[in-house]
């Protein structure tokens, strides 16, 4: 199956809510190992003015992954996950995740384009509190190899 290009401009509404936790934003920062104390410390955090422990800037892409998971998951749109190869991700921050939070994504598909037998796919997940304050925007570019590749 094709990937179907009628999906370019196509917008999934944000799920339930993610609810960031202190020891969610500790795993994650010692998996990309992040160090800064503010990470796993709540006075360090309190220090620079953060209300919780501050996630590291990638920590958004949990948020924005679960949204992208509706695109691939949406059998319409034709993408085959065992054809997928990862291109690029883009992260821009108005405010820093804290512990705390609880985040929604709104996901948009911006651009879907042949390449070489397969498609080249741009999304870009909105992410902002429940309350509306937006938080951060996630660009993901994906590939999607064709069958003969």
């Amino acid at each position: 199956m094709a990937v179907n290009t009628d999906y370019l401009g196509k917008t999934y509404p944000a799920g339930e809510p993610y609810v960031v936790g202190r020891e969610k934003i500790r795993e994650f920062a010692r998996a990309v190992k992040a160090q800064h104390p503010s990470h796993f410390e709540l006075d360090a955090a309190e220090e620079l003015g953060y209300r919780d422990v501050v996630a590291p800037p990638t920590f958004a892409i949990i948020v924005s992954q679960k949204a992208e998971a509706q695109l691939v998951e949406d059998e319409e749109a034709g993408i085959d996950f065992s054809r997928v190869v990862h291109a690029d991700q883009r992260f821009t921050h108005e405010q820093p995740i804290v512990a705390g939070d609880e985040l929604v994504a709104e996901l948009h598909v911006d651009t879907i384009r042949p390449m070489g037998g397969g498609y080249m796919i741009t999304t870009r997940s909105e992410i902002s509190r429940v309350d509306g304050e937006k938080v951060s925007s996630v660009v993901s570019t994906i590939l999607v190899r064709g069958e003969d590749q």
